[in-house]
């Protein structure tokens, strides 16, 4: 006899729960491959660039932020102050005040602890595969428990495979030549998983806009133009999709 049958309603819940999770999970396993190897590489820089183990596991396990990771280990290598440290990694990591500002019709009304847990665990790819799937979700059904764990699989699936190689890379950063170029192979790996997602003209204006800026802005102190780069790919697709969809209303003659 089904579990549904005799669980009733509880059991139907978990079954979706289950499914959403396994979809989100398998939506992020292409990217899995370079999120590996973007972890492996912090882990290696931490410790190239002096901090102790434990430092360097409670960095990769509380922070898991990569990219300001890289950002403030060069400070941290040159003793600066610590505020200036701090400063920089938050300024690098202002681009997830954005996604939690697009998230928060979908995610405000969780408790507290939940939206806790999935504020650490989301990521760049995460909210991408997210959006990807859900952003065209009516208001009123935001927030469903098919979306939530959807989000949940897919930003886990990512944790999974970064924490694990982060580790290998803090233990075995002595074997790993400097030459070997890791990082430019995920890079390499993160494009050749984005461009599929460009889907659309909003999207597509977004990307070019945010690469444009990102390319002009590189010189920028505190990795500024990564933050100028996310905000002005997000105003250009907004603004896209806002016209599209003006014109898509206006009556015919």
């Amino acid at each position: 006899m089904p579990l549904q049958a005799i669980f009733g309603r509880d059991a139907q819940l978990a079954t979706l729960r289950r499914s959403a999770f396994v979809r989100g999970a398998r939506a992020a396993a292409p990217a899995l491959v370079a999120t590996s190897i973007w972890g492996l590489v912090t882990g290696v820089a931490m410790i190239k660039t002096g901090l102790s183990t434990g430092q360097a596991l409670a960095m990769t396990l509380l922070v898991y932020a990569g990219s300001a990771q890289m950002a403030a280990l060069p400070l941290i290598a040159v003793s600066a102050p610590v505020w200036v440290v701090v400063l920089t990694a938050v300024i690098v990591n202002l681009r997830f005040v954005i996604f939690s500002a697009t998230l928060w019709s979908y995610l405000g009304r969780l408790p507290l602890l939940r939206r806790l847990v999935l504020g650490y665990l989301t990521a760049d790819i995460g909210l991408a595969l997210f959006m990807n799937r859900y952003a065209d979700a009516p208001v009123e059904q935001r927030g469903s428990s098919e979306q939530v764990w959807y989000l949940f699989g897919s930003c886990s699936a990512t944790w999974l495979s970064w924490q694990p190689m982060s580790i290998v890379g803090i233990f075995l950063a002595g074997y790993f030549p400097a030459q070997w170029g890791l990082e430019f192979a995920a890079i390499l790996a993160l494009i050749a998983f984005t461009v599929p997602l460009v889907v659309g003209r909003p999207t597509l204006a977004g990307c070019l806009t945010a690469g444009l800026v990102a390319v002009l802005a590189a010189a920028l102190p505190l990795k500024l133009g990564l933050l100028l780069a996310v905000i002005a790919g997000v105003a250009v697709a907004m603004t896209v999709d806002l016209l599209g969809t003006r014109t898509t209303r206006r009556p015919s003659a």
